[in-house]
């Protein structure tokens, strides 16, 4: 049986930095960065807010997604970033952390 897949965006406070990564546990990968255990990346600059996400029904699917977004051009990411989450707020929560008690 295929296990699911995410490929995520995470970004700094500022919103001034993204990084674009996929994994098959969406939850522990964000806690991760928020921990800062994340990847070098995030750490160095501080990505700590998921702003956006995808699920898949495969992990070979969201790597293909990940890669295809790697590839845009930062105004195409802040788009699809923009619609479906317009005010850039942390998006933690809403896949079930909870930022009193989980970090």
């Amino acid at each position: 049986m295929a296990k699911g897949g995410s490929t995520y965006i995470m970004s700094n406070s500022n919103r001034s930095v993204l990084y674009i990564g996929v994994t098959s546990e969406l939850i522990t990968r964000v806690l991760e960065h928020k921990s800062r255990k994340g990847s070098k990346f995030t750490k160095k600059y501080n990505c700590t807010d998921l702003v956006y996400y995808e699920t898949y029904s495969t992990i070979d699917e969201a790597i293909v997604r990940e890669k295809q977004l790697k590839n845009w051009h930062k105004d195409w990411k802040w788009n699809i970033i923009k619609k479906l989450n317009p005010e850039l707020i942390d998006l933690s929560e809403s896949i079930g952390i909870d930022l009193k008690y989980d970090l």
